[in-house]
């Protein structure tokens, strides 16, 4: 089979660790054809595969905890695995969705996938320590969401998940890590700079391919942008914004200029 295929399959996978696991097997054998002339049609059901629970509401039922409380803190963990379990399942369907993309396109999200499936098993395995699992708190599926919104145009995907949903968590988390510290969670404290870390190379990655595809459409990228989250609402972001990292990830000043202006 074509590494795409693999990847539609993995996506499908309904057991968070059993889909972690393919995941990890397909990292160990990447080399192998990706066909990416394949177009693969979607399953009329099971996509995103997804455990039973967490129970998936609207965000503003997702309740506010304090950190000083153990439940508290397992809530905030419980939310960043369930964003981190949303990033493996974009990764794999970018993968398997898109096709007559350079090799590397998959690879790149390939690398993506595992990443993100390494900051899964950390969160779980903390949340484990604090008596708790990944499905123990509701959750929402914002994320999810604009996948689903942008799922027929690659250029509208790459601005508004990896670039604009995704950054966003290079925003949040100095934030959250600053305030899992102040409650004495040291452990939850360094999971997060290995997640910061990372993401910025996802981020940089999502702007790569945005820009590469706007190129190759003859499009303004920088132009483009704000139409593209207009036509596919977008959230406005709000500062504080993580300037550092989102240089690191690859934003232009100007871009970075504009996300002040309509925050």
């Amino acid at each position: 089979m074509y590494l795409r295929e693999l990847a539609l399959q993995a996506l499908l996978i309904n057991d968070p660790v059993e889909k972690a696991t393919q995941v990890k097997r397909l990292q160990q054998v990447w080399g192998l054809p990706v066909g990416a002339e394949l177009v693969l049609h979607e399953p009329t059901e099971g996509i995103p595969g997804r455990p039973e629970k967490p129970v998936i509401v609207a965000p503003q039922q997702v309740k506010q905890r304090s950190l000083h409380t153990n439940e508290g803190r397992a809530a905030l963990l419980h939310a960043l695995a369930h964003i981190e379990f949303n990033a493996i399942n974009l990764a794999l369907d970018i993968i398997w969705r898109y096709a007559h993309l350079p090799d590397s396109f998959y690879g790149d999200w390939l690398c993506v996938a595992y990443e993100e499936v390494t900051h899964f098993e950390l969160l779980n395995a903390h949340l484990h320590t604090l008596g708790f699992q990944y499905g123990d708190f509701p959750a929402h599926d914002g994320l999810w969401d604009m996948a689903e919104r942008t799922k027929d145009d690659l250029v509208a995907r790459l601005a508004l998940v990896p670039r604009t949903l995704e950054a966003r968590g290079l925003d949040a988390c100095p934030i959250v890590r600053a305030k899992l510290a102040q409650a004495g969670d040291n452990e939850a404290a360094a999971i997060l700079d290995i997640i910061l870390r990372d993401e910025v190379g996802h981020v940089a990655l999502g702007n790569k391919w945005f820009r590469w595809l706007c190129e190759q459409q003859q499009l303004d990228a920088i132009a483009l942008y704000p139409t593209l989250a207009e036509d596919y609402r977008a959230p406005r972001l709000r500062g504080p914004f993580n300037i550092p990292a989102r240089l690191a990830a690859g934003f232009y000043a100007e871009e970075i200029d504009y996300l002040k202006s309509q925050a």
